[in-house]
Formats: C-alpha cells, sequence, structure tokens
C-alpha cells in the first residue's frame, strides 16, 4: 500500500500545490488563468499532437480497448442522468450535464500521469488510445442529447452544432493534426519537433498546478447526496464496468491496466466548461471535481492494488 501511495501522491501534491498557491495569494487568479490557457490551449495540444503523430496506430487501435472504456463511460453517462432525475428530482438539461460529467474522466491531467508513474511512459499507448477518441465521443453524446433535450433540434442543425463544438476545441484539432501526420506520412521537420516536444513536456506539471488554482475557486456547494452519487459512478462503478468488460474483451495486463485507470479517474474540467455553456447543474458538478478529485487519492490506490 505504500508503495501505491508513493505513485499517487505526488501527482496530487502537484495539485495541492496549485491550490495552496491561489488560496495563499501568491498565485493570482488570473495567473491561474493564464496557466491554464497555455496548458489546455498549448502545452496538452503539442503533447497529444507528437504523441498521435509517433503511435502505432495499428496497435492502439485495439477494438477491445476503445469497447471496454467507452461502453462503461456511456452506461455512466445513462446512470447518471437517470439516477439523477429519479433519485434526486434534477431537472432534465441538468441530469444531461451530470451524465456528461461522470463520463468524461480526466484522461488527461489524471489519468496520463498516474498512469506514468505507476507503469513507465512506454505503458501509455492504451491511454492515448483513449484520449484520441475520448473529447469526441464524449461530445457527440453530451452536445447531442443537450441540443435535442433543449429545442428538439435534429437533423442537419444538429449535426452541425455538434461538429462546429468538437472542432472549435484545441484538444481535438491537435489529435486531428497528430494522426493526419501519422496516416499520410507527412514529414516533419526534426527542429519543430523538438520545440512541439520542449512545450509538450510541460503540459502535465503546468495542468496539473493549474487544476488545483482552478479547483479552489469551486466553493463545496449543491446537494451533497447527489454529489455522492456522483462521486461513487465516476470513481468506483464506471472503473469496475471497466475492469468487467476488459476481462470479457480479453484485454491484456497493459491495456486493462489503462482502461481502468483512465475510468477511476474524477470528472475533468471540461465537465464544469460543459455545464457552464448551458447554464445547469454548475454549482453540483463543480462540488463533484473538487471531492472527486481529492477521493482519487485514495480510490486510484485501491485500483493499483486489485490490478495485475
Amino acid at each position: 500500500m505504500l508503495d501505491i501511495l508513493i505513485i499517487v501522491t505526488p501527482v496530487f501534491l502537484v495539485v495541492a500545490a496549485g491550490y495552496a498557491a491561489v488560496w495563499q495569494k501568491v498565485f493570482s487568479d488570473a495567473a491561474v488563468d493564464g496557466l491554464m490557457i497555455f496548458a489546455q490551449k498549448f502545452a496538452i495540444p503539442c503533447l497529444l499532437f507528437a504523441a498521435m503523430s509517433e503511435l502505432d496506430v495499428a496497435a492502439a487501435f485495439d477494438l477491445g480497448v476503445l469497447g471496454a472504456y467507452f461502453i462503461s463511460a456511456l452506461a455512466s453517462f445513462a446512470f447518471a442522468g437517470f439516477g439523477a432525475r429519479l433519485l434526486f428530482g434534477r431537472p432534465v438539461q441538468d441530469c444531461i450535464a451530470i451524465g456528461f460529467a461522470v463520463m468524461f474522466a480526466n484522461t488527461l491531467l489524471l489519468g496520463l500521469p498516474v498512469t506514468e508513474r505507476a507503469y513507465g511512459p512506454d505503458a501509455l499507448d492504451a491511454n492515448f488510445s483513449i484520449i484520441a477518441f475520448n473529447a469526441a465521443f464524449c461530445y457527440f453524446v453530451g452536445i447531442t442529447t443537450m441540443e435535442f433535450a433543449r429545442a428538439g433540434v435534429a437533423g442537419v442543425a444538429l449535426i452541425r452544432t455538434v461538429l462546429s463544438a468538437m472542432f472549435r476545441n484545441a484538444i481535438m484539432l491537435s489529435i486531428a493534426a497528430g494522426l493526419s501526420v501519422n496516416f499520410l506520412a507527412i514529414p516533419v521537420p526534426s527542429v519543430f519537433m523538438d520545440a512541439v516536444n520542449l512545450i509538450g513536456r510541460a503540459a502535465l506539471p503546468a495542468a496539473l498546478f493549474g487544476l488545483g488554482g482552478v479547483i479552489y475557486r469551486y466553493k463545496p456547494e449543491g446537494d451533497a447526496r447527489t454529489i455522492v452519487f456522483l462521486c461513487l459512478l465516476s470513481l468506483i462503478v464506471q472503473p469496475a464496468m471497466g475492469f468487467g468488460l476488459g476481462a470479457l474483451f480479453d484485454l491484456d495486463k497493459e491495456q486493462l491496466r489503462s482502461v481502468v485507470l483512465t475510468a477511476a479517474m474524477a470528472p475533468g474540467i471540461t465537465a464544469y466548461i460543459f455545464s457552464d455553456m448551458y447554464g445547469v447543474a454548475r454549482r453540483v458538478i463543480a462540488s463533484t471535481i473538487l471531492f472527486g478529485t481529492a477521493l482519487t487519492v485514495v480510490t486510484a490506490s485501491f485500483w493499483l492494488a486489485i490490478l495485475p
């Protein structure tokens, strides 16, 4: 257990450092905003572009990995949405945003560093495979469901809305660019890739530190029962489904680790951005991100202990 905590704790200490820096006013809100813009619009896209451009697509594009992860994510979206409606009487649009929050695990800021700390940088192929499709999949499900619920938008108008939202996203664009370079065997000058990799190496520490600063802004408000319900689904139920589906699809141990650990991460900031975009369920999702991120220290240790 001590070894597992040694693996997990540094990731969350960086988050805690960002939280403490903003709490003690050593780091301003404006600085946090700037750091998160750098991380989310520059550093993480550089990291993903480099990873996608060099990814062994044939090895990484494994239907078992993608099926185990995204079936469990979609089931979690349904469980969270229907549970929020039936158990807590939340409005329909709140329920969709709540379902999105559970489905959109923090694959980048938590999933990558935890997996890398536990198993090394060579263990991330399945993580990158999941990340390559995660934003597109979750945005497609969330935006499609929300737009239909809000105004009954369908057909071409719905497709236009979904595609517009996805392809304004720097992460989506960087993944698409990296895969294009990979598939088309486009030569990229080494000096350019060196610069990309230099920026990309700053992605995870900058994003983790900034995540701590952003979480400080989230006040622990909202329905406590709903928050507990969402944390349970995010941190226990979804990875358990991923574990079961991974065994069913006969994943090897490296693939199973990536599926389960990625699914076991708390909801990411994107969940709050989605709720804020539609103006629904912001308090409860912000609080879920706050408590879920803190609880991930314990639950990630649990999953690391039982994984092969």
